[in-house]
């Protein structure tokens, strides 16, 4: 399966010059956050008699209204949105694919139960159940991985509970059944690994749309506080500026644009790569 699936990621590969493209700006843009120590300037230090400098040699995406080189701030930045990216789906990803394989194989009435609570969930605006959260607690990176991350969860549960309704049907699952296996070990050992594929798509567009999710709270004042900067942060700030000064809201923007786009096309791609009807 592995090998199928790498020869089928290289055909997309040569095929599709979109996702190509995709996958170079991503090691791009997660490689220049990670190393961002290596810009001279800090990214926190005043320069008042320097504030508000169109971008030249010398600052590339000039200075803030704090005199703080811009492009320093946007790749420091930069870590704060992926890592509440990553981290955030890692949360979603793990307890919706907990709660839609114990769903799908136990059925009954607790997937009827657990079915009904997504209904009510997702029948609530998720943007506004999170700006809530984030209201009354306190402004943090941690929290904000946690409140995304818990309102994240329902539409991979949904996704894999019927994934996993098709493959405990399956001959091999009844065999391993009448043999005396355990659900942990036929969830283990049958379901989890069928079900991988479609939590790796959902993975990518969790990202995506965790990045997209911080960047909104920070705009709006409820995510990363200063000194600390994030992409959202950056745009908000822009504000006051944004017709004298556009390129304090540009060059963020085009970072959430250009990091949410290639995610997205991350995963269609990964859908299909791992679409046993595409082999």
């Amino acid at each position: 399966m592995s090998e199928r699936i790498l020869l089928n990621f290289k055909i997309h590969l040569s095929k599709n010059k979109l996702l190509l493209t995709s996958i170079i700006v991503l090691m791009i843009i997660i490689l220049s956050c990670i190393f961002a120590f290596l810009s001279p300037y800090e990214p926190n230090k005043l320069d008042i008699s320097n504030k508000l400098s169109p971008p030249s040699l010398k600052h590339i995406f000039g200075t803030d209204e704090l005199g703080r080189d811009y492009l320093t701030r946007a790749l420091y930045g930069g870590r704060i949105s992926l890592i509440v990216g990553f981290l955030s789906m890692i949360v979603s990803i793990v307890l919706g694919t907990l709660i839609g394989v114990i769903s799908g194989f136990l059925g009954g009435i607790v997937d009827s139960l657990i079915m009904r609570l997504i209904d009510i969930l997702m029948c609530i605006p998720t943007f506004f159940l999170i700006l809530i959260a984030n209201a009354y607690l306190e402004p943090s990176i941690k929290n904000i991985i946690i409140i995304i991350g818990l309102f994240g969860w329902m539409g991979v549960a949904r996704l894999v509970r019927a994934e996993t309704l098709s493959y405990k049907e399956r001959d091999y699952v009844i065999c391993s059944k009448s043999l005396g296996a355990s659900n942990l070990h036929m969830i283990k050992k049958h379901i989890i690994p069928n079900v991988f594929p479609t939590v790796i798509v959902m993975s990518t567009l969790n990202i995506a749309g965790a990045i997209l999710t911080e960047s909104a709270l920070s705009f709006l004042g409820l995510g990363v506080q200063q000194p600390m900067a994030s992409w959202g942060s950056m745009l908000q700030n822009a504000q006051s500026y944004i017709t004298s000064k556009p390129h304090m809201a540009i060059f963020p923007g085009l970072y959430i644009l250009f990091t949410v786009l290639s995610f997205n096309i991350l995963g269609d791609a990964f859908r299909s790569i791992l679409d046993p009807q595409s082999y």
